[in-house]
């Protein structure tokens, strides 16, 4: 998979994996066959 991936609104997201705490890592594949909520924000602390 390269580092960019067209994203169609309803598809499937494409699997990753993210630091979490206590120095672990979660990936989306983790959630298999649940309902998961992505969000996205640019920075802390910024408006909007």
């Amino acid at each position: 998979m390269s580092d960019t991936t067209d994203l169609t609104a309803g598809a499937p997201a494409p699997d990753f994996t993210l630091p979490a705490t206590g120095a672990r890592t979660v990936s989306l594949h983790d959630f298999r066959g649940r309902k998961v909520v992505l969000y996205f924000y640019p920075k802390d602390d910024t408006p909007g």
